[in-house]
């Protein structure tokens, strides 16, 4: 009985011991380049989070970028497949480009959606009014394959700049069958299909 409280008193007083032994070592030793290896340690550890939070801050960036390209590039190809879907090519062309010159004029918004989704008041109606009528409808069709597919290459084909302005200049455009009063203050610059555009 003695002999088993003298162990459990011993293996208690072990780690005790081997403790102090350790703290002993660690005031005796030389703590100069521990301290070293701790400073480069949490500078490597800080420049590695740097690092990670610049490389995150920069994917952000990138993904909010591609998001708001996106965004443009289906304004653009709304506006042409809602505008100018059964005109021909370049009638789609032709509309494509007026919303990016407005776009690049500095008169209108800076962003293909603002130029597309514009309301400016109409004192005769007593209401505003959007840019494309299309976008004042309650209700649209939703996009064929073939017209939707179509209307999203020459959207992309103008908003990345593969397709040369033919209407240089143009900000303008009415259907053949109307005469609006703004278009005697604008000079023609062509008709293409069923629009006359103007600069």
């Amino acid at each position: 009985m003695v002999a088993r409280r003298w162990n459990r008193v011993r293996l208690s007083w072990m780690p005790a011991r081997r403790w102090n032994r350790v703290r002993l070592s660690w005031y005796v030793a030389d703590k100069e380049p521990w301290v070293f290896a701790l400073a480069i340690g949490l500078i490597i550890a800080a420049f590695g989070f740097a690092l990670q939070a610049v490389f995150a801050h920069k994917a952000d960036k990138r993904n909010l970028a591609r998001e708001e390209e996106m965004r443009n590039l289906t304004c653009l190809a709304r506006n042409v497949y809602f505008e100018a879907r059964g005109e021909p090519v370049a009638g789609q062309f032709a509309v494509a480009h007026v919303t990016m010159n407005r776009k690049a004029s500095g008169r209108f918004s800076d962003s293909v959606c603002g130029v597309v989704y514009q309301k400016n008041w109409d004192p005769l109606r007593r209401r505003y009014v959007g840019a494309f009528s299309w976008t004042e409808l309650d209700t649209l069709p939703t996009p064929t394959a073939a017209e939707w597919e179509r209307a999203w290459k020459v959207a992309e084909a103008v908003y990345y700049g593969r397709e040369l302005p033919a209407l240089e200049g143009a900000l303008f455009y009415h259907a053949t069958h109307i005469k609006p009063d703004w278009a005697k203050d604008k000079k023609p610059v062509a008709r293409i299909g069923k629009h006359v555009f103007y600069r």
